[in-house]
């Protein structure tokens, strides 16, 4: 389990975090979303060992986090640390070595994610040959050759197309799926909402929300959307505050039971259901708050 306990951390007068914890569980995805300058960079700099914190510590199972258990962390920074001129397989091997691996199963690794990354052909090209997406996706490899324990990822799904997030978006699953805790960070909300089990909100250098993405999406519910066939109007039959969205009305603080008792009198009820936000909304909200 990686935690992150109480971060502090100021820029001169700028004060970039504000007590930040965090945490993600073994096999646990956790998506950590603010806006520009929020303190996401700044936190994962620091839990990598890159950046130095005023107070707070970064524990892995238990213990303080060292140099050694971070020789064994995947990290992926915001800014592309490649060699632009060097072949990509020759690239990722020697990634896999700096972390210990011998040549052969650095090798044999290296092989392993270029396939799983659809990057094979590109091989023997130099990195600085490479589009952008696929730059992105050298960069992951670095990242995963050395088959860590944990990953820490900064925005690694920037510029990358569809089918690019796609192969990137599985192969974080499967890392999760061998066990191991991934953070990273994104500002596209539709792939936190669909690749995490938990989300983490930052603003201004603090955490404002944070928790299970469905547990989040519930806790925020605020509505009952129902659709009724029939020519009568229920506004003012059912209980609570209504208003009308086409042909659906949504209840706020109505008693459901009383909601559906009106509604299934009135005529077939072919929805009734909560309204639960997405992610997107949630972080808006929570920023603005």
């Amino acid at each position: 389990m990686l935690e992150i306990k109480d971060l502090h951390k100021r820029f001169g007068d700028v004060v970039a975090l504000d007590g930040v914890s965090l945490s993600a569980k073994p096999g646990e995805v956790v998506g950590f979303v603010g806006a520009n300058g929020a303190g996401k960079t700044t936190t994962m700099r620091i839990a990598m060992g890159v950046l130095a914190s005023d107070s707070g510590e970064i524990v892995y199972n238990g213990t303080p986090l060292g140099s050694k258990q971070r020789q064994r962390f995947g990290y992926m920074p915001s800014e592309r640390g490649l060699y632009p001129k060097m072949k990509v397989g020759e690239q990722i091997a020697y990634f896999g070595e700096l972390h210990g691996l011998d040549k052969a199963a650095a090798k044999r690794s290296t092989a392993d994610l270029l396939e799983q990354l659809n990057l094979t052909d590109r091989i023997g090209d130099n990195v600085q040959d490479l589009s952008l997406g696929n730059q992105q996706r050298v960069q992951l490899a670095v990242s995963l050759v050395h088959d860590p324990e944990a990953l820490i990822l900064d925005e690694p799904f920037s510029g990358l197309d569809p089918i690019a997030v796609d192969v990137m978006g599985t192969a974080l699953k499967d890392r999760a799926a061998a066990g191991a805790p991934v953070i990273f960070s994104s500002h596209q909300l539709d792939l936190i909402e669909r690749l995490c089990d938990s989300v983490v909100i930052i603003g201004a250098g603090k955490i404002i929300a944070a928790g299970g993405v469905e547990d989040l999406k519930a806790r925020e519910v605020k509505e009952l959307r129902i659709r009724v066939e029939t020519i009568e109007d229920l506004t003012d039959a059912l209980p609570g505050t209504v208003t009308r969205d086409g042909d659906d009305y949504l209840v706020e603080d109505g008693d459901s039971q009383e909601a559906l008792r009106i509604a299934a009198a009135a005529g077939r009820v072919t929805h009734f259901a909560y309204d639960q936000p997405t992610i997107a909304e949630i972080f808006r909200e929570a920023v603005t708050r």
